[in-house]
């Protein structure tokens, strides 16, 4: 009696099933509806809205808009965030306390942090009214309803994310690298420079991606702390006009195509330039 042959069907692969219904339900159908969506317009022929959009300057603008704000605020997230979790990768008694202090924004959302910095940046809050008491500064200071006020709200909510995750990666680096060098010599500056920069790079442009993508689809700091008509009028609030203002789907869907594109332009060219750098293993028995 011979016995069966073997399937070659691994049944395991049924685990991935629910997973993959829950990306294609929530992600990959409603993307490819606004994708041809945005190819019929309300007039014209298919390509009138992206026509439309990169020869109106209130939109076409937006664009250098959302940029100008989301790329100086991942460099200054990614940038203040390296030093600190430099200095925080070592266990101490403080770690979590000083850790649980830089995320809490993360749990308050922009929403909330945009109402607190109307009422501690603006003209009459407490740091104008404190540095005119102090006469340090005369008159108000403008730190709300324009560019300043949406940057600084976008370093406020994207800090704890980018700070989690460099401290992930440079705590992932074998300890054991820096040892070895510091017994042959290397001072904690070449340390730093020869070993945990360029192993960090490579994660560093992961940060850097993720916090961009997170900047770029500002929309509520721009409304409530920037001027939406002008200086912060971003990319998100074109499409959110043409949806929700003209019913316009067909409009906002290409504004939404667009912005995807720009994001995944500048995420490819960062991961991109990631490649340059040293990928291989970095993390010991710490994992």
């Amino acid at each position: 009696m011979t016995s069966a042959a073997p399937s070659s069907f691994d049944r395991s692969l049924l685990l991935l099933v629910p997973a993959t219904l829950f990306m294609v339900v929530l992600f990959v159908y409603p993307f490819l509806y606004g994708l041809q969506l945005s190819f019929r317009p309300m007039e014209g022929n298919w390509l009138a809205n992206y026509t439309q959009f990169f020869t109106t300057d209130n939109l076409r603008d937006t664009v250098w808009t959302t940029l100008k704000l989301a790329i100086p605020a991942t460099v200054i997230n990614v940038g203040v965030a390296l030093p600190i979790a430099y200095q925080m990768r070592r266990s101490s008694r403080f770690q979590k306390s000083i850790t649980t202090l830089l995320v809490i924004p993360l749990t308050l959302g922009t929403v909330l942090i945009a109402e607190g910095m109307l009422g501690y940046f603006g003209p009459k809050g407490w740091l104008s009214q404190s540095l005119q008491w102090l006469h340090i500064y005369e008159g108000p200071i403008r730190l709300t309803h324009n560019y300043w006020g949406v940057l600084i709200s976008l370093v406020i909510s994207g800090f704890p994310f980018a700070f989690l995750l460099t401290l992930s990666y440079i705590t992932g680096i074998d300890p054991n690298l820096p040892r070895a060098a510091s017994t042959l010599g290397a001072s904690p500056w070449n340390q730093f420079r020869h070993i945990y920069l360029p192993l960090l790079v490579p994660g560093l442009a992961m940060a850097f991606a993720l916090s961009f993508v997170q900047a770029f689809s500002v929309f509520p700091s721009a409304v409530l702390l920037g001027s939406p008509a002008g200086a912060t009028r971003v990319i998100s609030i074109a499409a959110y006009e043409a949806a929700f203002e003209r019913y316009d789907y067909s409009m906002a869907s290409a504004v939404a195509m667009l912005m995807g594109v720009v994001q995944l332009f500048v995420v490819a060219a960062v991961l991109g330039a990631r490649g340059m750098f040293y990928r291989g293993p970095v993390s010991g028995g710490k994992g």
